[in-house]
Parts: C-alpha cells; sequence; structure tokens
C-alpha cells in the first residue's frame, strides 16, 4: 500500500509510502485546534536503531523561554515544531549516517501550541499519533522502480561530503578506482568515491548494479545494452567482463564519437571489443541519438527482464542528475524490449527503425505488471504526434475533471526547446490552472513560478538557480555549471484521483525527439507507482522552490555565514520561528495553494 494513516480527536496523518522515503501529511481535524498552533514535533523509530526526532532548518530566538528537552538539540521538533502541514523523511540525511536502515518505521507526530504567554507549551503525548510505514526500496507487482539523490545542490550532500568533493578523480583515466579517498568529509573523516556513488545513486545505483551482479554470477545469463552516455568505471568494468556474454549498442553522435580525438565512448569501445570480440558492439544514432538507457537479461536467449528509465550510465547520469530507473521482472515486457534490440542491432540503430511496426504500436501490458502501456520512437511524424498526443489530452482531463484531489506533478529536463512541442507548452502554462493542484521543475523552463502566500496558484521551477552563493541563513552549496540538475522525463497526473497515470522514460517529450531519437516512453496506469513519481516530484521541487526564492537576493558578504551550516547560519542571522500562529492561515484559506496542498494530500 502507497498510504497509511490514522486521526485522533485532534489531528490526522497521512502517510505516503514513497522509494526508500516517506511524505507525511498532517490536517488539524478540530478547527478550535488551529488556534496557538506552533507546529508539528515528528518522532522517528526505525526497525531496530534508536528513535530520534526528525530537525528543523530553525529554532527559537530564545529557546530557553519556551518548553524544552534539554537532551535534544535546540532545532529538533522537540523543540523546534516543523511548520509545514507535510514533510518527506529521507533516512540518511540528518539521521542514521550513509547507510540507514529499511523496515518497518513508526512516526510519532505530534501538535504543539502556544500557552496564552506565547511561549511553546509541554509536550503532551495524549496528542500524540502514530502511524506506521514500510521504509524500503519501492517495488510492486514485478516492478521495481529506482531514483538517483540528485542532491549535490544540497546542504545533505556538502554534509556528508562538503561542497568542494569531487565527482571523479583528476585526469582522465577511464576506468578509474572508485575504492580511492576522494577527500575528508567536513567532520574530517575520509570518504571514498565509491561512498559518494552510493549515497548520490541512491536506490536506482542500487537496481542498476543488481542487474550487473546478476549476469556477472550465472554464467548462463547474458545481457544486451542499449547505452547514450557510458563512462561510469564500475559499469564499464562490469561490462567488460561479461567479455562475449554482453552486447551493446552505443550512442555514435558527436557528444560520444571523435575519430581524431577519441570520446571515453571511443575508448570503452576498444576495451570492450577486445574481451567480447568487435562482433559484440555496433555503434548508431537513429536519426540523431540512441537515447535509450535499457539493459536485458536474457538465460538461453529468452528475454527474463529488463531495466529501463531515464538514467545515463555515466558519472554525471548516476550521481549528479536528478534520474529514475525501472526494472519490469517479467518476460513478456522484456521479451519486447529484445525485439527492439534486434531490430536495431539488425539496422544499427538507423533512422530506418521508424518504418518497423515496433515503432508503430502501442504495446500494452495488464497482466503480471502494473497496466503499461510503452512506445519506441523513432516514430513517423503522425505516431510522434500522437504519443505526445497522449500526455497533453490525460492532462486535459485532469484539469476538466477538476476537485480537491485533481493534481499535475512533473520533472522535466527540458521545457524550452525552441521549436513548438504539445508536451511543453502544456507544462510551461498548467501553473495557471488554478482549478488543480500542479508542481512542476525543469531545468529550462520558459519562466518561474514560486509558491505565494495567498495565491492559488501552481509551482514552476528550475533546477539550475543562476547564484552559486546563497544569502544568510544558507550555506554556498555545489553548482551543477553546464551539465542538467534535473534529467528526468515525466509527468504525473491524478496520482490520488480515479486514473492515477505517470508517463516515464528515457523519452524527453519533445517532437524532434519522438521523431529522430532511439527512445521508449512508458504509461503507467498505477495509484502505487504515481505515487512514488509524485514524491520524487515534491522532494525536488520544494528544494528548489526554496533556492529559486533565494535567488535573486544579495549574496551574503560574511564568508563564515555563506560556508556555515544552514541551522548555525540561521541563528547568526537571526532568522527564528515566531512565537505565533500566524503561520496556519494559508493552509486554512480556498484561494492559496497551500490549502490545495494540505488537501491533497491530507489523510
Amino acid at each position: 500500500m502507497t498510504l497509511a494513516g490514522s486521526s485522533n480527536h485532534t489531528i490526522s496523518v497521512a502517510a505516503h509510502r514513497g522509494d526508500a522515503k516517506t511524505l507525511l501529511a498532517f490536517d488539524v481535524v478540530d478547527e478550535n485546534a488551529r488556534k496557538g498552533l506552533a507546529g508539528f514535533t515528528i518522532g522517528v523509530t526505525p526497525p531496530t536503531r534508536p528513535p530520534y526526532y526528525l530537525l528543523n532548518n530553525l529554532r527559537f530566538e530564545h529557546p530557553e523561554q519556551h518548553a524544552r528537552d534539554t537532551s535534544e538539540p535546540d532545532n529538533s521538533t522537540m523543540n523546534a515544531p516543523i511548520r509545514k502541514f507535510r514533510w518527506l523523511h529521507v533516512p540518511g540525511l540528518d539521521h542514521q549516517g550513509l547507510e540507514p536502515e529499511f523496515g518497518s518505521y513508526t512516526y510519532t507526530i505530534t501538535p504543539r501550541y502556544f500557552g496564552d504567554d506565547d511561549r511553546l507549551k509541554a509536550f503532551d503525548p495524549a496528542l500524540s499519533l502514530d502511524v506506521h510505514v514500510t521504509m524500503a526500496p519501492f517495488e510492486t507487482n514485478n516492478l521495481k522502480v529506482g531514483f538517483t539523490r540528485g542532491f549535490t545542490q544540497s546542504q545533505a550532500f556538502a554534509r556528508h561530503f562538503g561542497k568542494s568533493a569531487p565527482i571523479r578523480p583528476k585526469g582522465d583515466e577511464l576506468l578509474f578506482d572508485t575504492s580511492e579517498v576522494a577527500g575528508r568529509s567536513p567532520r574530517g573523516e575520509e570518504f571514498r568515491f565509491e561512498d559518494e556513488y552510493r549515497w548520490s545513486g541512491f536506490t536506482a545505483r542500487k537496481l542498476i548494479f543488481e542487474i550487473l551482479d546478476e549476469v556477472k554470477d550465472d554464467d548462463d545469463l547474458e545481457l544486451d545494452v542499449f547505452a547514450y552516455d557510458l563512462n561510469e568505471p564500475d559499469v564499464m568494468k562490469a561490462l567488460i567482463g561479461l567479455g562475449a556474454r554482453a552486447r551493446i549498442i552505443l550512442d555514435n553522435a558527436a557528444l560520444h564519437h571523435n575519430t581524431d580525438k577519441p570520446k571515453p565512448e571511443d575508448e570503452f569501445e576498444q576495451k570492450f571489443a577486445a574481451s567480447a570480440g568487435a562482433g559484440s558492439i555496433k555503434r548508431g544514432r537513429f536519426g540523431r541519438y540512441a537515447h535509450h538507457k535499457v539493459f536485458i537479461v536474457k538465460r538461453n536467449g529468452v528475454a527474463q527482464r529488463v531495466l529501463t528509465g531515464s538514467t545515463n550510465l555515466s558519472v554525471t547520469g548516476i550521481y549528479v542528475n536528478s534520474n529514475h530507473v525501472l526494472i519490469y521482472e517479467d518476460a513478456d515486457v522484456a521479451g519486447l524490449y529484445l525485439q527492439v534490440f534486434e531490430e536495431s542491432w539488425k539496422t544499427k540503430a538507423s533512422s530506418s527503425f521508424e518504418d518497423s511496426p515496433l515503432a508503430n504500436a502501442r504495446h500494452v501490458f495488464d497482466q503480471g505488471v502494473p497496466p503499461t502501456s510503452i512506445t519506441f520512437a523513432p516514430h513517423t511524424e503522425a505516431m510522434a504526434k500522437s504519443v505526445l498526443g497522449d500526455i497533453v489530452t490525460r492532462i486535459g482531463k485532469e484539469v476538466a475533471d477538476g476537485g480537491v484531489r485533481a493534481s499535475i506533478l512533473f520533472a522535466v529536463m527540458e521545457l524550452d526547446s525552441g521549436t513548438p512541442n504539445p508536451v511543453y507548452e502544456v507544462l510551461n502554462k498548467i501553473h495557471t490552472e488554478r482549478s488543480i493542484f500542479s508542481f512542476g521543475i525543469s531545468d529550462n523552463p520558459k519562466g518561474i513560478s514560486l509558491y505565494k502566500i495567498g495565491s492559488s496558484q501552481g509551482v514552476l521551477v528550475t533546477g539550475k538557480p543562476g547564484k552559486t552563493h546563497l544569502p544568510p541563513p544558507f550555506e554556498q552549496i555545489r553548482y551543477v555549471g553546464l551539465g542538467h540538475q534535473v534529467h528526468h522525463k515525466f509527468v504525473v497526473c491524478g496520482f490520488r484521483g480515479n486514473d492515477p497515470t505517470v508517463f516515464c522514460g528515457s523519452s524527453n517529450l519533445a517532437l524532434g525527439g519522438e521523431q529522430a531519437n532511439g527512445d521508449n516512453l512508458l504509461a503507467i496506469r498505477d495509484p502505487e507507482v504515481a505515487t512514488v513519481f509524485a514524491i520524487e516530484a515534491i522532494g525536488l521541487i520544494d528544494h528548489f522552490n526554496f533556492l529559486n526564492g533565494l535567488d535573486t537576493a544579495p549574496a551574503a558578504k560574511d564568508e563564515a555565514l555563506r560556508n556555515a551550516d544552514k541551522r548555525e547560519a540561521a541563528v547568526q542571522s537571526e532568522w527564528f520561528l515566531s512565537a505565533s500562529d500566524g503561520w496556519v492561515g494559508k493552509y486554512f484559506d480556498p484561494d492559496d495553494l497551500h490549502c490545495k496542498d494540505r488537501e491533497l494530500f491530507a489523510f
């Protein structure tokens, strides 16, 4: 189940299950209980490790004047309650280190109140409410979904590894040793590249290496690979180690191929051919790019399972970009991908694929897996318009149906390609549609719409805020430069409605790409899968909504403030929680998006 919940005489709590994360949503069921509300204390009890309280980024100016648990830090939600009606918990950000525990978690939510003297009253366990959730990598009905963490531009990354931690060693060695020491954390502890990679690659990396290790350990298995970017050293080593048990179709567009100045993919081609034989790798680019990111596992020539998604097999793709992978543990789905591979192998991934029956059909699976429709590009122009029209139509249906829980959430790398694109046009404008809850992020939107108090307009943010130095109380963060922070290509429609749908995969959702690239686009109609993608969007959007909001503010002049932990810097900058319930009103104003937010996620 994606949703657990409970209520008492004061509050209700919904716990939405994500991929190794939980979205908690609160509501106040008694109107009188809003008066004097100071926020929520959130306690977490993992399966076997000691319980802890989540941390707030702000605290009271004079903690000693409020009810206080002196065994907890001043920014613990025990002493500084959360002032939002939802909170995303990702184990490993503040507690449990780089290897958090999975299993049955209990969250204890307690509303906190101010007394008549405007001071926080003592914690009252009689108001507490428990909700129980399975915290684990996501899987359902023969489908696994994983995400990269995608937060090199974050306080958490800086806290674990420092904001200047190298993503790869200096130099151009292709197959470098990821067990090399990469640096020291702000606490002075050594970390290795593989430590960074496990944290940043998160569950997507786990699923990628789950496939590679499975094939390595079973001599009867073979692996067919579609690759676009390919330079992750341990992935390359694993493929080379498989030798003739692997076949690879590798992009040879100018980004990845140069006869005079060989690219990493060219160097890999030579090394792989030396191990597997020249006949085991083919270079091609369909019309423009061989843009798939796919593993197909076979036993005795029969497809068993397939990995797909948006995640390139590169250092940037797995450890910098925000991306997703999916594994279908289903022979029929895997068999379809194998047909596409064989057709592409036969034609050397040329543009002739668009004339194949495989490119001109919606391939539907509704037995043994979540209901899924898959299309494979490149298409003819008519088919490309029809495929993208499916997304536009589904978005339009959500808007037309409306209602308290109507929603569109998305994370799409590009929304301004300079040429007409039906999906981009709709997503760039959806935040102006006030009848639904819309939340979106792109590295390149045509405009930006942030949360505004008193407005029901949706949110559209960018994953590439312009300044690298943030104003106090927030520390300087890493900047991703010319690369992409948001590399996803997914749209979630009505995840709490009657037709929850997520569109995802490698396709950039652009008309040109659907006609020229080797790509796959999936439409999955399943509430659990839609919820997992919705939570991924929420985490990214909340993070960058904050950064975008600070983008126009002057940079901090004091180096100590810019480089300090944001919780310490908040104190130095005199950013404190007020002793007032004034923050509550916007969450119950029907003309404010915060109200739609509360209603959408509440139990």
